[in-house]
Protein backbone atom coordinates (compact mmCIF):
# COMPACT_ATOMS: atom_id res chain seq x y z
CA UNK A 1 0.00 0.00 0.00
CA UNK A 2 1.50 3.33 -1.05
CA UNK A 3 2.26 5.80 1.72
CA UNK A 4 0.75 9.24 1.03
CA UNK A 5 3.11 12.22 0.87
CA UNK A 6 2.51 14.32 3.98
CA UNK A 7 3.60 17.81 4.84
CA UNK A 8 5.83 18.15 7.92
CA UNK A 9 2.92 19.53 9.96
CA UNK A 10 0.57 16.75 8.90
CA UNK A 11 3.19 14.11 9.61
CA UNK A 12 3.74 15.51 13.11
CA UNK A 13 0.00 15.57 13.79
CA UNK A 14 -0.34 12.00 12.50
CA UNK A 15 2.48 10.86 14.76
CA UNK A 16 0.43 12.02 17.74
CA UNK A 17 -2.73 10.28 16.55
CA UNK A 18 -1.54 7.19 14.66
CA UNK A 19 1.47 5.01 15.39
CA UNK A 20 2.85 1.49 15.23
CA UNK A 21 3.73 -0.26 18.46
CA UNK A 22 5.59 -3.31 19.76
CA UNK A 23 5.14 -5.75 22.61
CA UNK A 24 7.64 -3.73 24.66
CA UNK A 25 5.87 -0.41 24.04
CA UNK A 26 2.28 -1.65 24.27
CA UNK A 27 1.86 -0.58 27.90
CA UNK A 28 3.02 2.97 27.13
CA UNK A 29 1.37 3.42 23.73
CA UNK A 30 -1.98 1.81 24.58
CA UNK A 31 -2.70 1.18 28.25
CA UNK A 32 -1.16 4.38 29.65
CA UNK A 33 -2.17 6.53 26.67
CA UNK A 34 -5.80 5.41 27.02
CA UNK A 35 -5.98 7.13 30.40
CA UNK A 36 -5.89 10.43 28.48
CA UNK A 37 -8.05 9.61 25.40
CA UNK A 38 -9.51 6.36 24.02
CA UNK A 39 -7.05 4.29 21.98
CA UNK A 40 -7.98 1.93 19.15
CA UNK A 41 -5.62 -1.03 18.67
CA UNK A 42 -5.54 -2.41 15.14
CA UNK A 43 -4.23 -5.99 15.13
CA UNK A 44 -3.08 -6.69 11.57
CA UNK A 45 -0.57 -8.61 9.43
CA UNK A 46 1.01 -7.82 6.03
CA UNK A 47 -0.57 -10.89 4.37
CA UNK A 48 -4.12 -9.96 5.50
CA UNK A 49 -6.17 -8.49 2.63
CA UNK A 50 -9.07 -7.26 4.81
CA UNK A 51 -6.51 -5.53 7.05
CA UNK A 52 -5.32 -3.50 4.09
CA UNK A 53 -8.93 -2.44 3.49
CA UNK A 54 -9.67 -1.56 7.11
CA UNK A 55 -6.53 0.27 8.21
CA UNK A 56 -6.94 3.29 5.88
CA UNK A 57 -10.58 3.59 7.00
CA UNK A 58 -9.49 3.57 10.64
CA UNK A 59 -6.81 6.16 9.96
CA UNK A 60 -9.25 8.46 8.16
CA UNK A 61 -11.86 8.18 10.92
CA UNK A 62 -9.27 8.83 13.64
CA UNK A 63 -8.00 11.93 11.85
CA UNK A 64 -11.58 13.15 11.48
CA UNK A 65 -12.12 12.78 15.24
CA UNK A 66 -9.48 15.54 15.70
CA UNK A 67 -7.68 14.15 18.71
CA UNK A 68 -10.67 12.62 20.52
CA UNK A 69 -9.27 9.13 19.85
CA UNK A 70 -5.91 7.64 18.84
CA UNK A 71 -4.95 4.64 16.70
CA UNK A 72 -2.14 2.19 17.51
CA UNK A 73 -1.27 -0.58 15.05
CA UNK A 74 0.33 -3.90 16.04
CA UNK A 75 1.72 -6.39 13.51
CA UNK A 76 0.78 -9.77 14.99
CA UNK A 77 3.43 -11.62 12.97
CA UNK A 78 6.22 -9.58 14.55
CA UNK A 79 4.57 -9.28 17.96
CA UNK A 80 2.31 -12.30 18.68
CA UNK A 81 2.37 -12.17 22.50
CA UNK A 82 -0.19 -9.41 23.09
CA UNK A 83 -2.83 -10.69 20.62
CA UNK A 84 -2.30 -14.19 22.03
CA UNK A 85 -2.95 -12.95 25.55
CA UNK A 86 -6.08 -11.10 24.42
CA UNK A 87 -7.52 -14.10 22.60
CA UNK A 88 -7.30 -12.62 19.09
CA UNK A 89 -8.12 -15.53 16.81
CA UNK A 90 -8.72 -13.75 13.49
CA UNK A 91 -7.76 -10.44 11.94
CA UNK A 92 -8.39 -7.66 11.38
CA UNK A 93 -9.35 -7.22 15.01
CA UNK A 94 -9.82 -3.83 16.68
CA UNK A 95 -9.90 -3.31 20.44
CA UNK A 96 -10.82 0.00 22.06
CA UNK A 97 -8.96 0.85 25.28
CA UNK A 98 -10.16 3.48 27.72
CA UNK A 99 -8.89 4.26 31.23
CA UNK A 100 -6.25 1.58 30.89
CA UNK A 101 -8.47 -1.34 29.90
CA UNK A 102 -10.27 -2.81 26.85
CA UNK A 103 -13.89 -1.61 26.68
CA UNK A 104 -15.16 -2.53 23.21
CA UNK A 105 -14.07 -3.93 19.87
CA UNK A 106 -14.95 -5.61 16.59
CA UNK A 107 -13.51 -8.05 14.06
CA UNK A 108 -13.49 -7.90 10.30
CA UNK A 109 -13.18 -5.10 7.74
CA UNK A 110 -16.15 -2.86 8.51
CA UNK A 111 -17.30 -0.15 6.09
CA UNK A 112 -16.45 3.46 6.84
CA UNK A 113 -19.93 4.32 8.16
CA UNK A 114 -19.76 1.61 10.81
CA UNK A 115 -16.23 2.57 11.85
CA UNK A 116 -17.42 6.15 12.31
CA UNK A 117 -20.37 4.96 14.38
CA UNK A 118 -18.08 2.83 16.52
CA UNK A 119 -15.81 5.79 17.24
CA UNK A 120 -18.76 8.10 17.88
CA UNK A 121 -20.11 5.70 20.49
CA UNK A 122 -16.68 5.31 22.03
CA UNK A 123 -16.09 9.04 22.49
CA UNK A 124 -19.60 9.69 23.77
CA UNK A 125 -21.27 11.29 20.77
CA UNK A 126 -24.57 9.57 21.50
CA UNK A 127 -27.97 11.18 21.93
CA UNK A 128 -28.25 12.25 25.55
CA UNK A 129 -31.61 10.66 26.31
CA UNK A 130 -30.67 7.37 24.60
CA UNK A 131 -27.37 7.33 26.48
CA UNK A 132 -29.25 7.83 29.74
CA UNK A 133 -31.61 4.95 28.94
CA UNK A 134 -28.65 2.69 28.14
CA UNK A 135 -26.83 3.59 31.34
CA UNK A 136 -29.94 2.95 33.46
CA UNK A 137 -30.55 -0.36 31.72
CA UNK A 138 -27.01 -1.68 32.10
CA UNK A 139 -26.85 -0.69 35.77
CA UNK A 140 -30.19 -2.43 36.40
CA UNK A 141 -29.15 -5.60 34.53
CA UNK A 142 -25.86 -5.79 36.43
CA UNK A 143 -27.81 -5.46 39.68
CA UNK A 144 -30.18 -8.28 38.69
CA UNK A 145 -33.21 -6.01 38.17
CA UNK A 146 -34.19 -7.63 34.88
CA UNK A 147 -37.62 -5.98 34.60
CA UNK A 148 -36.25 -2.45 34.93
CA UNK A 149 -33.39 -3.24 32.56
CA UNK A 150 -35.78 -4.62 29.93
CA UNK A 151 -37.96 -1.53 30.21
CA UNK A 152 -35.01 0.83 29.73
CA UNK A 153 -33.59 -1.18 26.82
CA UNK A 154 -37.06 -1.15 25.27
CA UNK A 155 -37.31 2.63 25.63
CA UNK A 156 -33.93 3.03 23.95
CA UNK A 157 -35.12 0.86 21.06
CA UNK A 158 -38.27 2.95 20.70
CA UNK A 159 -36.10 6.03 20.22
CA UNK A 160 -33.60 4.25 17.96
CA UNK A 161 -34.84 1.02 16.40
CA UNK A 162 -31.33 0.23 15.07
CA UNK A 163 -29.61 0.55 18.44
CA UNK A 164 -27.69 -2.74 18.50
CA UNK A 165 -26.52 -2.15 22.06
CA UNK A 166 -30.12 -1.89 23.27
CA UNK A 167 -31.22 -4.95 21.29
CA UNK A 168 -28.32 -6.96 22.70
CA UNK A 169 -29.19 -5.81 26.21
CA UNK A 170 -32.83 -6.76 25.79
CA UNK A 171 -31.77 -10.18 24.50
CA UNK A 172 -29.66 -10.65 27.64
CA UNK A 173 -32.71 -9.83 29.74
CA UNK A 174 -34.60 -12.66 28.02
CA UNK A 175 -31.63 -14.97 28.57
CA UNK A 176 -31.67 -14.13 32.29
CA UNK A 177 -35.32 -15.17 32.47
CA UNK A 178 -34.68 -18.38 30.51
CA UNK A 179 -36.66 -17.26 27.44
CA UNK A 180 -34.01 -18.24 24.91
CA UNK A 181 -36.44 -18.21 21.99
CA UNK A 182 -37.32 -14.53 22.48
CA UNK A 183 -33.65 -13.72 22.99
CA UNK A 184 -32.87 -15.25 19.60
CA UNK A 185 -35.80 -13.42 18.01
CA UNK A 186 -34.60 -10.10 19.43
CA UNK A 187 -31.08 -10.60 18.07
CA UNK A 188 -32.54 -11.46 14.68
CA UNK A 189 -33.97 -7.92 14.53
CA UNK A 190 -30.52 -6.31 14.63
CA UNK A 191 -29.73 -4.67 11.27
CA UNK A 192 -27.21 -6.72 9.23
CA UNK A 193 -24.77 -3.80 9.28
CA UNK A 194 -24.57 -4.06 13.08
CA UNK A 195 -24.77 -7.83 13.46
CA UNK A 196 -21.04 -8.14 14.22
CA UNK A 197 -20.84 -5.31 16.75
CA UNK A 198 -19.34 -6.09 20.16
CA UNK A 199 -22.64 -5.87 22.15
CA UNK A 200 -24.41 -8.23 19.74
CA UNK A 201 -21.47 -10.65 19.73
CA UNK A 202 -21.61 -10.63 23.53
CA UNK A 203 -25.33 -11.39 23.53
CA UNK A 204 -24.94 -14.21 21.00
CA UNK A 205 -22.16 -15.74 23.10
CA UNK A 206 -24.40 -15.46 26.18
CA UNK A 207 -27.21 -17.20 24.33
CA UNK A 208 -24.94 -20.05 23.25
CA UNK A 209 -23.67 -20.43 26.80
CA UNK A 210 -27.23 -20.59 28.13
CA UNK A 211 -28.03 -23.36 25.67
CA UNK A 212 -24.94 -25.32 26.70
CA UNK A 213 -25.70 -24.86 30.41
CA UNK A 214 -29.17 -26.35 29.95
CA UNK A 215 -27.53 -29.69 29.13
CA UNK A 216 -24.87 -29.81 31.83
CA UNK A 217 -26.77 -30.70 34.99
CA UNK A 218 -26.89 -28.88 38.31
CA UNK A 219 -23.88 -27.60 40.25
CA UNK A 220 -24.20 -29.91 43.26
CA UNK A 221 -24.46 -33.12 41.25
CA UNK A 222 -21.42 -32.12 39.19
CA UNK A 223 -19.45 -31.33 42.35
CA UNK A 224 -20.39 -34.76 43.65
CA UNK A 225 -19.09 -36.40 40.47
CA UNK A 226 -15.79 -34.55 40.82
CA UNK A 227 -15.49 -35.47 44.47
CA UNK A 228 -15.85 -39.12 43.48
CA UNK A 229 -13.45 -38.79 40.56
CA UNK A 230 -11.25 -35.66 40.44
CA UNK A 231 -9.93 -36.77 37.03
CA UNK A 232 -13.40 -36.53 35.43
CA UNK A 233 -12.50 -33.66 33.11
CA UNK A 234 -15.85 -33.60 31.32
CA UNK A 235 -17.69 -33.10 34.62
CA UNK A 236 -15.28 -30.30 35.52
CA UNK A 237 -15.94 -28.67 32.15
CA UNK A 238 -19.71 -29.00 32.66
CA UNK A 239 -19.35 -27.58 36.18
CA UNK A 240 -17.69 -24.48 34.75
CA UNK A 241 -20.69 -23.90 32.46
CA UNK A 242 -23.14 -24.53 35.30
CA UNK A 243 -21.30 -22.12 37.60
CA UNK A 244 -21.32 -19.42 34.95
CA UNK A 245 -25.07 -19.92 34.46
CA UNK A 246 -25.48 -19.31 38.21
CA UNK A 247 -23.46 -16.10 37.98
CA UNK A 248 -20.28 -17.50 39.56
CA UNK A 249 -17.82 -16.22 36.98
CA UNK A 250 -14.69 -16.69 39.05
CA UNK A 251 -15.74 -20.24 39.87
CA UNK A 252 -16.20 -20.98 36.18
CA UNK A 253 -12.75 -19.57 35.42
CA UNK A 254 -11.19 -21.62 38.24
CA UNK A 255 -12.52 -24.88 36.80
CA UNK A 256 -11.50 -24.11 33.21
CA UNK A 257 -8.02 -22.99 34.27
CA UNK A 258 -7.66 -26.23 36.22
CA UNK A 259 -8.43 -28.18 33.04
CA UNK A 260 -5.91 -26.14 31.03
CA UNK A 261 -3.24 -26.71 33.68
CA UNK A 262 -3.87 -30.47 34.04
CA UNK A 263 -5.20 -31.57 30.64
CA UNK A 264 -4.66 -28.85 28.02
CA UNK A 265 -5.43 -31.26 25.15
CA UNK A 266 -8.90 -32.16 26.51
CA UNK A 267 -11.43 -32.18 23.67
CA UNK A 268 -9.17 -30.24 21.30
CA UNK A 269 -8.26 -27.41 23.70
CA UNK A 270 -11.92 -26.99 24.67
CA UNK A 271 -11.27 -25.29 28.01
CA UNK A 272 -9.27 -22.42 26.53
CA UNK A 273 -11.81 -21.98 23.73
CA UNK A 274 -14.61 -21.96 26.30
CA UNK A 275 -12.83 -19.24 28.27
CA UNK A 276 -12.68 -17.08 25.15
CA UNK A 277 -16.42 -17.53 24.65
CA UNK A 278 -17.00 -16.50 28.27
CA UNK A 279 -14.96 -13.35 27.66
CA UNK A 280 -17.08 -12.59 24.59
CA UNK A 281 -20.27 -13.02 26.61
CA UNK A 282 -19.13 -10.95 29.58
CA UNK A 283 -17.63 -8.14 27.50
CA UNK A 284 -14.10 -6.77 27.30
CA UNK A 285 -14.56 -4.33 30.19
CA UNK A 286 -15.98 -6.81 32.70
CA UNK A 287 -13.65 -7.32 35.69
CA UNK A 288 -13.97 -11.11 35.32
CA UNK A 289 -12.85 -10.86 31.68
CA UNK A 290 -9.87 -8.70 32.58
CA UNK A 291 -8.72 -10.94 35.43
CA UNK A 292 -9.48 -14.05 33.37
CA UNK A 293 -7.33 -12.90 30.47
CA UNK A 294 -4.50 -12.12 32.88
CA UNK A 295 -4.76 -15.54 34.56
CA UNK A 296 -4.95 -17.32 31.20
CA UNK A 297 -1.92 -15.42 29.88
CA UNK A 298 0.07 -16.19 33.02
CA UNK A 299 -0.71 -19.89 32.63
CA UNK A 300 -0.06 -20.12 28.88
CA UNK A 301 3.08 -17.98 28.79
CA UNK A 302 4.65 -18.98 32.10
Amino acid sequence: MDTPILSEGTATADADLIKNTTTKDFMRDVVEASREVPVLVDFWAPWCGPCRQLTPILEKAVRAAKGAVKLVKLNIDDHPQIPGQMGVQSIPAVFAFQDGRPVDGFMGALPESRVKSFIARLIGEETADVAADMEDAEVALAAGDVNSAAQSFGEALQKDAENARAAAGLAKCYIKTGDLTRAEQTLALVPPAKADSAPVASARASLELARKAADTGDVESLRAKLAANPKDTQSRFDLALALNAKGDRQGALDELLTIIRKDRAFNDDAARKQMLQLFDAWGAADPATISGRQRLSSLLFA
